[in-house]
């Protein structure tokens, strides 16, 4: 009686040589290919469809290893498909060794995708050190699916209302990097950090813990007699404030000013998106003060920043303004506060629009309807109310002028 199954031997697998299919019985075959290289196929049939699935090469499985793989008869005897139950296996497995991905190594992931839409190096460092800082001693060697609302509160509940500010960061970044996770397939999408539904039971809301500081501001009325004693200091750092207080600007688009940006012969300082906090282009229109301190400035150039630090290449340092202020013996202002100063000034001194003076902060407008609709920037009209504030600067202390 003719064998129907285990019809090959060691030696006539070694000995095949034509191209072509040789049968052992049960549905496995030796293939030998055009080139000679020989593998295992299981062959069998599904709803009446001829399937193949291929088992590995001759010199990764032995011949005895070939008819041990086409075990998955048994499959196909049960009723499922050999062919498809492999490729859920598959799944299975490289689901189950995502599911192992950390969520520290998760927060990584998440930044590298994220950091080239953000403004700034600086956006990017902060997300770093909050997580590095606050999350990862408590989970960050956890996998990223075992993180749950316990150890989310482990986190966030020490620093609630110490940190209300910072906590509130932590939460959305936390929130941000499982949800990735979850779109992933790391974890499941429930998402314990989420606010609204959710920890907003648990937490008492940022507005009921934290009392709103604002930037420390020289009343407006002391304006003139502060920059008196700022224009009798000769030191850089004192010109990179009054130029900041000319310029209501923000004390990093100052500092962090180039020559290539001004276009002195019109008067107009260009600050680049990526500079602005609102990540649009701005236009600052130059008072005749200002240009003042550009001509001084000019006359020690020495790169392309206008306020160099003690290395050309590089700006003054951000901690400049709050040492200068401190020798001047007002350790009780910050340099972000005379953007406040200007602000009321505008407000309680002269007769421009909100809208003007808005937008000379390079303030986003709130309303959508209203920015919809606004397609210039007010430049000659933020022009005459910069004028205006240098000319308020410029008054003795004993004079009152209303613009």
């Amino acid at each position: 009686m003719a064998r129907v199954s285990n019809r090959l031997t060691a030696i006539s697998v070694q000995r095949a040589k034509e191209p072509g299919r040789y049968a052992d019985g049960g549905g496995l075959y030796l293939q030998v290919g055009p080139t000679g290289g020989k593998s295992w196929l299981f062959r069998y049939t599904r709803h009446g469809k001829a399937r193949e699935m291929g088992l590995g090469a001759v010199n990764v499985l032995s011949l005895a290893d070939a008819r041990a793989a086409a075990a998955v008869r048994q499959t196909l005897a049960a009723g499922a498909d050999p062919l498809e139950a492999r490729e859920a296996e598959r799944r299975r497995q490289e689901a189950e060794a995502s599911s192992g991905m950390t969520f520290a190594e998760c927060a990584s992931a998440y930044i590298d995708a994220h950091k080239a839409g953000w403004r700034n190096e600086k956006h990017v460092a902060q997300w770093s050190m909050t997580i590095k800082t606050y999350a990862e001693p408590v989970f960050g060697a956890l996998p990223v699916r075992a993180v749950d609302l316990n150890l989310v509160l482990k986190v966030l509940e020490p620093i609630w209302q110490a940190k209300p500010e910072t906590a509130a960061r932590l939460r959305g970044r936390i929130e941000a990097i499982l949800d990735w996770a979850a779109v992933r397939g790391y974890r499941s999408a429930d998402n314990p950090a989420r606010w609204k539904g959710h920890l907003d039971k648990l937490l008492p809301p940022r507005s009921k813990v934290q009392r709103v500081r604002h930037h420390a501001a020289l009343p407006y009325e002391e304006m003139g007699a502060f920059m008196g004693a700022l224009r009798n200091r000769e030191e850089g750092a004192a010109r990179a404030l009054e130029f900041t207080i000319l310029t209501a600007a923000r004390t990093s688009e100052v500092l962090n000013a180039r020559w290539d940006g001004f276009d002195l012969g019109a008067k107009v300082w260009s600050i680049p998106g990526e500079r602005m906090k609102a990540g649009k282009d701005h236009r600052v229109p130059l008072p005749e003060a200002g240009m003042a301190v550009l001509t001084k400035m000019a006359e020690v150039r020495q790169g392309p920043f206008v306020f160099p630090g003690q290395k050309r290449d590089r700006p003054l340092s951000n901690m400049v303004f709050l040492q200068l202020l401190k020798r001047m013996g007002r350790a009780d202002l910050t340099a972000h506060g005379f953007r406040s100063t200007f602000r009321d000034w505008a407000a309680e001194r002269t007769a421009f629009s909100r809208e003007v003076a808005e937008m000379a902060l390079a303030h986003t407008i709130g309303d959508k309807v209203e920015a919809a609709y606004r397609r210039g920037d007010l430049f000659d009209k933020r022009r005459e109310l910069m004028e205006a504030w240098a000319g308020f600067c410029a008054i003795a202390p004993a004079e009152t002028a209303v613009a």
